[in-house]
């Protein structure tokens, strides 16, 4: 087991040289989330992801809340989607924009997906038969997570990093770990990632990261951080890391301790009075 510290980011933010480089270089992200009454999710892990060194990210949501998410900032591509949830007949937009940013990023391409988007039987079989068609980095956060709690066979063996609660955990693999010690919720977490075949960042005061057979713990964070929101600012950082390259296991220890550590920062002086927004804000702060 090992305890994520700083020096973890040395091989990820490196000093740019004067070779050209161009766009996508350091990663294109696609967000798909939000729904009619939900549209902040999808935001904030696009604002955090670029704050975390994407290059773009592109943002697929229900048109209500495309229209929200692009008045946020002029940085944020909001791609609108007819209704006001994710239904049958997007699949075929999802799986192709997913394709078409596969060839223009030239492979430097993730997902994150789940935040805001619901949990009608509809919008959670839409997610399933998308994650089973494609082949890139998927962070799977919140409402996602409750879609393959149903089949979780869809996820197994592919690049996917679950980043759930502790509650989102129970809802995975059926196991209440929120009241047992640290040592027995690391055996739990890493029991479970290995059955199901895919990274988890279980978030928590001690976030806890196993892919079934490597481990790491990640402290710091502060109490403050219960705010709405910064499990989302958590989704963006790793989809950004994810989309630069940098493998599941290792993406997910770098963003829990960019998270925490742009936490820690944005409580010093706002305490209770903190938002994801003001966490996103210090996330360069951290990087070198």
């Amino acid at each position: 087991m090992i305890e994520v510290k700083k020096d973890i980011l040395k091989n990820i933010y490196k000093e740019r040289t004067e070779e050209e480089v161009k766009k996508y270089d350091y990663g294109l992200l696609i967000v798909i989330g939000g729904s009619d009454f939900y549209s902040g999710s999808p935001a904030l892990s696009s604002l955090a992801a670029f704050r975390a060194g994407a290059d773009m990210v592109r943002i697929i949501a229900p048109k209500r809340a495309a229209d929200i998410i692009a008045s946020f900032s002029p940085i944020l591509a909001a791609y609108p989607l007819e209704g006001k949830w994710l239904e049958k007949n997007h699949l075929a937009t999802l799986v192709g924009m997913t394709e078409a940013a596969k060839v223009s990023a030239k492979g430097k391409v993730s997902v994150v997906i789940g935040g805001g988007i619901g949990r009608s039987d509809e919008t959670q079989d839409v997610i399933l038969e998308y994650l089973e068609q494609i082949n890139v980095p998927v962070v799977i956060d919140a409402d996602a997570i409750h879609a393959i709690s149903k089949k979780p066979e869809v996820i197994k063996g592919k690049n996917f990093l679950i980043t759930p609660n502790t509650y989102e955990f129970f809802v995975l693999t059926k196991r209440e770990i929120y009241k047992l010690p640290i040592d027995e919720k690391i055996k739990a977490i890493q029991e479970e990632s290995g059955k199901i075949g895919a990274t988890i960042l279980q978030k928590g005061g001690i976030d806890i990261i196993s892919n079934g057979k490597e481990l790491a713990i990640s402290q710091g964070g502060s109490p403050y951080m219960t705010k709405g929101g910064m499990g989302d600012t958590l989704a963006g950082v790793c989809g950004a890391l994810l989309a630069r390259g940098v493998n599941v296991f290792e993406a997910a220890c770098a963003a829990s301790y960019i998270n925490k550590k742009a936490g820690e920062a944005a409580v010093k002086k706002l305490r209770d009075g903190v938002t994801a927004k003001d966490l996103i804000e210090k996330i360069p702060e951290v990087l070198y």
